[in-house]
Order: structure tokens, then C-alpha cells, then sequence
């Protein structure tokens, strides 16, 4: 891992020199790697750091975890090092047998309440984690102890301990480093110290929401509000199992760390006690991630190298325009350019009425980032929730309807839309589903609206736009020869047509016809 890495890619990595598998020279394989000269920062809490660099240095540690999760697996040698497919249902499994087997017969007393994590667990494993589309190369103990920072300057230079890494669902990664704030387990005192959000963030260190969006800016994750509770909990479910293994090896008299570890079966109660504690919460992140910005790039703020107009006015854009607009630039540079030569490819191919995988990935993430149906003017969206929602404010609802924008506002997001072929059917804003979707909202019934407008709106079916005919200018409604009369319960088309938008999509489910 460390050569792979160290070799193909930026992710600060110690260099690796040789790697012994014969066990005859020092009585085990071993390898040689560089000794970086630098600092660690065994506290969390950065004791004796000036504010202003302990926020510049979580801000290196969010940076440096986005850069290793960044990392082609495939393209640097590691596509065959784990699954990328069920790791959490996996870990889960392993974690807890490894729980059992060190409270069987004889050995530390179980804990009810694990048994009660372990069925919340099981029932709430994100969809994403069966996908693998959160998979990647896994750290497996990211956490800021476990990087060197220059001797100097506020930037890690190396990234230590990778015993646990893997291919997995790397946003366990992501939670592990939050765990300060959740609770700071060490086996150094007898009860386990309480996290930054207890007991209160030293100055100059992010909140973990600053955190978590330095790090979805870095690396394009998408804001994981409807997942965090899981993967939070999931890390102390392990932190727990571990401990537990190791109260178990002292009371055996091999555990390796000698009489602290006398406090682990405690220590496991009490994250086990935490995990539970933060489930029942009824919020753990906000909706939107909060504003964060490095430099010219920002997650939330205005960016103003992209040329939008300063100053106030009718046709400058407030600062929730400018807000999504930025979002937009973001998700298209490190989602959508990156993977515009496959999606030509296949369109080019004999299989260009199929859909590519990645995406219907990339609309999952376009719908958790707020980008989904960003063309639904505001009156169109209250009409919706009316019509469809009865009314209800319900989250899940709303991300359906938009961001209750006027067309001059939404304007300023079309153009970055349309600088690439593909991106207005992954933010659900591509003809002819748009037009399809007003006209069914405008002059559709009840049954027609939850038939088909519904699905446009999810995502999950598309349509097609029946206008143009070979022998008239379609484009003026007035020379259209296709006819439709009225026959009993039913109706009677008469017409040809081609050219029609939509129709040999595999997901087109309803043509609209002109």
C-alpha cells in the first residue's frame, strides 16, 4: 500500500526501501521505510497550539484523508486488496463475533445494551455501503495522532499505521476521525474522557460539521446527513468490541497494555452507552453543510473568480444563488468532467440506449447535495407540494420540488449545467423531462401526477417529447398534422412522427405528443 501510494499518487506516504519475507533475519518478515522528521499530536485537543494553527491543522488532517480516499485503487495496483461491495454488513458480523467469542464462558460478562447496538446496526446499514459506492481504499485508524505533520509548517507529510486498511466504505473512515468529538477513548484513565461537543471545542478547532464539509469539499463526497448517526455509531460499536478483546486479554494476564488495560471493560460499556446516546439524537448534522473556504475554492460562499457580477440589484444573484452555484462548479469538476470521456464512449457504442451505472450514482449524489430539480420555479414547486404532497413539509418532499427558484435565478445555474452535454440529466433538469414534468403538473390529474409526474420527479423513469413530423415545420403548433378526436371512452391518433426526443431511452415510461 505505502509504495502503491507513494509511487502513483500525492497522498503523503513515509518511503518504503525493501520488504523481507524471509523470517530468518530478524524472526519475522519485516520492511524499511523513511523516518519522517516532524511532529504528532498525540492530544486531540492540540494542547499548547496557537487557535488559529490548531483550525489550519485539522483543516491538513480533513485535506490529507480526502487526498488518500481520492486515490484510484485500480489505475495504482490495489483494485484487488478487499471488496468494495457490503463492507459495513461485513464488519459488523466480524466485529460482533469477535464481541462474543471474548465474553463466552468464563470471560467478561456481556452487555445487554451491545446486543441492542448490534440490532440497530444491522437494520440500518446505509444503501450506499451494498453498492460500494462509497468504496475505496480504507485507512481502517485515520485519525490525527496517526499523520505527521512538517516540523514547521501546518501540512501532514505522512500518513502512519496501516495494519487495518483495506477496500471499504471509506466514509468509516471519515466518522473514525470524528471521534473526538463523539468521546476520546484511551486506555490512559479510568473513564473515558468526553468529546469536544460535550464538554466543549477548544478554541480555534472546527466544529465537527467544519470538519466533515472541509472534508466533503476535498473530496466530493456528497453531505452524509441521512447517513452520519450510522457511521458514528458503527465506529464506536468497533471501538467497543476491540476494548472488550482487550479487558478479555488482561484478564488472562497477555493483554499488551499492561495495567491500563484493566480500564477497557469499562471502556466498552461506556462506548457502547455513547453509541446509543448519539442514535437517539434527533439531529446529529445540520442539513446543508456549513460554509467552509480555502483559498479561491469554497463550499457554500461566494466564489467570485467564476465571474458572477458584485455589487446589488435586480439581475445580481443573492447569496443562496450564489451559494448553489458554487456547489454546482464543485460537483461538475470532481464528479462530472472526470468521467465525460466514458459516458462519449458509450454513447458512440452499440450500446448507446443503455444506461451507465455511474450515472445513476451521480444522481443519488446530485439529489443529497440540494442540486435535484433545480428547475422547478418556486410557483411550480407550491403547486407540486399541494397537488401531490397534500401540503406536507416533509424533507424528503422538498429535495423532490428544488430550491424554490424564479427562471432568472435559475439562469445563472443552467449556464454551468450547459458546459457539459451530460450534466442537466444528472441534476434532473434535461429536456424533454422538464417540459414533460410542467405540462403534467399544470393539466395532469390526481392519478396521472402520482403515475408518472412523481417517478420524473425521483429520478426514476424518464419520458419523450412526440413534436416533430417529416413532412411540416414542427416547431410552429399551427402546422402540426397529427389529429386526436374523441371515440367513446377513448381517443383516436392520427399522425407520424419522428425525430422524438427520449423515446429509445430504456427508462422512458410516458411520451408526451404534440
Amino acid at each position: 500500500v505505502l509504495k502503491a501510494l507513494g509511487d502513483n499518487t500525492n497522498v503523503p506516504v513515509p518511503k518504503v526501501f525493501c520488504l523481507c519475507n524471509d523470517p530468518t533475519v530478524i524472526g519475522t518478515a519485516f520492511y524499511i521505510m523513511e523516518y519522517l522528521e516532524g511532529r504528532i499530536f498525540v492530544d486531540p485537543s492540540l494542547p499548547g497550539v496557537p487557535p488559529e494553527r490548531r483550525r489550519a491543522i485539522y483543516q491538513a488532517t480533513a485535506k490529507v484523508l480526502a487526498s488518500l480516499h481520492s486515490a484510484n485503487i485500480d489505475a495504482i495496483g490495489l483494485g484487488s486488496y478487499g471488496r468494495r461491495d457490503n463492507y459495513c454488513k461485513r464488519q459488523i458480523e466480524r466485529w460482533f463475533k469477535q464481541y462474543l467469542a471474548s465474553t463466552s464462558e468464563g470471560k467478561p460478562e456481556r452487555y445487554p445494551k451491545m446486543f441492542e447496538l448490534v440490532d440497530w446496526l444491522r437494520k440500518n446499514i446505509p444503501p450506499e455501503d451494498a453498492s460500494g459506492a462509497t468504496g475505496g481504499l480504507v485507512h481502517g485508524d485515520f485519525r490525527v495522532d496517526n499523520v505527521v505533520f512538517h516540523p514547521t509548517e501546518d501540512r501532514v507529510i505522512g500518513i502512519l499505521d496501516w495494519e487495518l486498511s483495506t477496500i471499504g466504505n471509506q466514509m468509516c473512515d471519515v466518522a473514525y476521525s470524528c471521534m473526538p468529538y463523539i468521546t476520546q477513548a484511551g486506555l490512559g484513565s479510568d473513564e473515558l474522557v468526553k468529546g469536544f461537543e460535550i464538554i466543549g471545542i477548544p478554541e480555534g478547532i472546527p466544529t465537527q460539521a467544519e470538519f466533515l464539509a472541509e472534508y466533503c469539499l476535498e473530496s466530493g463526497k456528497a453531505w452524509p446527513v441521512s447517513e452520519w448517526k450510522f457511521y458514528v455509531a458503527f465506529s464506536l460499536f468497533r471501538g467497543a468490541s476491540i476494548y472488550t478483546g482487550v479487558y478479555n486479554r488482561w484478564l488472562m494476564g497477555n493483554a499488551s497494555g499492561g495495567k491500563r488495560a484493566e480500564h477497557a471493560g469499562r471502556h466498552a460499556k461506556s462506548l457502547v452507552d455513547s453509541a446509543l446516546d448519539f442514535i437517539s439524537k434527533k439531529t446529529v448534522l445540520p442539513e446543508q453543510p456549513p460554509s467552509v473556504s480555502r483559498g479561491s475554492r469554497q463550499y457554500g460562499t461566494e466564489n467570485k473568480a467564476q465571474g458572477l457580477p458584485e455589487g446589488s440589484g435586480r439581475f445580481v444573484p443573492s447569496k443562496k444563488i450564489q451559494e448553489l452555484r458554487n456547489k454546482l462548479i464543485q460537483f461538475m469538476e470532481v464528479h462530472i468532467y472526470p468521467l465525460e470521456n466514458e459516458f462519449n464512449k458509450l454513447a458512440r457504442s452499440d450500446l448507446r440506449w443503455t444506461v451507465h451505472p455511474e450515472e445513476e450514482r451521480l444522481k443519488e449524489l446530485a439529489k443529497k447535495e440540494g442540486l435535484w430539480n433545480l428547475w422547478i420555479p418556486f410557483d411550480s414547486a407550491a403547486r407540486a407540494k399541494e397537488l401531490i404532497f397534500n401540503g406536507s413539509a416533509h424533507c424528503t418532499h422538498d429535495r423532490l420540488l428544488g430550491a424554490g427558484l424564479s427562471n432568472l435565478e435559475y439562469g445563472y445555474l443552467c449556464e454551468i449545467m450547459g458546459r457539459s452535454l451530460w450534466a442537466p440529466q444528472i441534476f434532473n433538469c434535461g429536456a424533454p423531462d422538464t417540459g414533460n414534468m410542467e405540462v403534467l403538473l399544470r393539466y395532469g390529474t390526481k392519478e396521472q401526477l402520482n403515475e408518472w409526474l412523481v417517478p420524473l420527479l425521483e429520478g426514476k423513469i424518464r419520458s419523450a417529447f412526440a413534436m416533430t413530423e417529416p413532412q411540416v415545420a414542427s416547431s410552429d403548433a399551427t402546422n402540426i398534422e397529427c389529429s386526436i378526436k374523441r371515440q367513446g371512452d377513448s381517443y383516436i391518433i392520427n399522425g407520424t412522427k419522428w425525430w422524438t426526443s427520449g423515446a429509445m431511452d430504456p427508462r422512458c415510461r410516458i411520451l408526451i405528443l404534440m
